[in-house]
């Protein structure tokens, strides 16, 4: 018994042990955001932490916690999506979940939430493109951990997305590309495209993108990747032969 009771008052201790000033600035702003009292803290901390280039031993960063936050996020959309759209087939609701899940979406929903200025360690300079998401992943993912799923998943669709955010997003076009190979395949028309290589003067690359309907030049692009150049070429390839052909209604473009 004497050592049960010990362990009781090791755990109590650790559990409720006193919060720093930089830690209860944070939790404070955690709990503006998803309308909770923060459990555990470390979570968080971990959440919104970066790799370290010296790499200390058993630093943590986010990238663990983005790893399962993926996951949870990816779980409860889908469910949501599955409640919500009874009458849609398999095909629309992994669009609509690609939609709201995808790298783009989670930037900015990251970025409304101004997820950087809670890093607590590291420069804010040399972030990449994508840190936004990733961190929205791992909040998600700390989120999970401090409470549970049903907890996670109620905060999820009541204070991190809206049911307004959802249904906007029901009818934004994600790829253009994949919105014309539908439609050529429809119309039994071929869409192609055609890529190549344009050197700078400072010995780097730019990729320019032709799209072509049949044999005719619809469109061209320049971008920094070739992926880049091809999404944004057949952007304009769509808003081109949409106003002869009506490929979507134009109410529906986002």
């Amino acid at each position: 018994m004497g050592l049960k009771n010990s362990l009781q008052k090791f755990l109590l201790k650790k559990t409720f042990r006193k919060k720093t000033e930089k830690e209860l600035l944070l939790s404070t702003k955690i709990s503006k955001i998803i309308g909770r009292k923060v459990d555990n803290i470390d979570f968080y901390k971990e959440a919104f932490s970066l790799k370290t280039p010296n790499k200390v031993l058993n630093a943590k960063n986010y990238e663990r916690l983005e790893f399962l936050g993926d996951s949870v996020l990816g779980s409860v959309i889908s469910s949501y999506l599955y409640k919500t759209y009874p009458e849609e087939n398999e095909g629309f609701l992994t669009q609509m979940k690609s939609k709201i899940v995808n790298r783009k979406n989670l930037n900015l929903l990251g970025e409304k939430l101004k997820l950087t200025d809670f890093i607590q360690n590291g420069s804010h300079g040399s972030l990449g493109e994508n840190i936004n998401g990733n961190l929205f992943e791992a909040f998600v993912g700390a989120i999970y951990l401090d409470f549970n799923y049903d907890i996670c998943q109620e905060i999820i669709l009541d204070r991190l997305f809206s049911e307004k955010e959802i249904e906007r997003l029901e009818h934004k076009i994600v790829s253009y590309k994949g919105l014309l190979l539908e439609w050529s395949q429809k119309k039994k028309v071929s869409i192609r495209y055609e890529t190549s290589e344009e050197p700078l003067p400072n010995k780097n690359f730019i990729f320019k993108t032709c799209v072509y309907l049949n044999e005719n030049k619809i469109a061209s692009a320049t971008e920094s990747s070739k992926k880049k150049a091809e999404e944004k070429a057949a952007q304009r390839a769509f808003y081109s032969l949409n106003k002869k052909e009506n490929i979507i209604e134009q109410k529906n473009i986002t």
